[in-house]
């Protein structure tokens, strides 16, 4: 008998719906207590999970959701480099 694997499911800090990790973007506060974008999901440090949608992206930011996890807002830099991955 073959084990099915179980996939990862992370909640969207914006609408809270639970997804497979793969389908969601992760926020990292970095060793250098800067906000980084981590595209492969195995970065050390505390994260935060955002849907691939940018009305997530802006609730998350618009109900300062970074602020609450981090204690710091998402910098303009990181919030465009967001944007134009949901874009691609």
């Amino acid at each position: 008998m073959t084990k099915v694997k179980k996939t990862p499911l992370r909640m969207c800090v914006a609408c809270q719906a639970m997804r497979p990790k793969a389908e969601l973007l992760r926020v990292v506060l970095a060793e250098t207590g800067a906000l980084v974008y981590d595209g492969t999901g195995k970065r050390n440090g505390r994260g935060a999970y955002v849907c691939r949608d940018g009305t997530c992206v802006t609730a998350a930011v618009k109900k300062k959701r970074f602020v609450k996890i981090f204690g710091q807002d998402i910098s303009g830099g990181l919030l465009r480099e967001l944007e134009e991955l949901i874009k691609s």
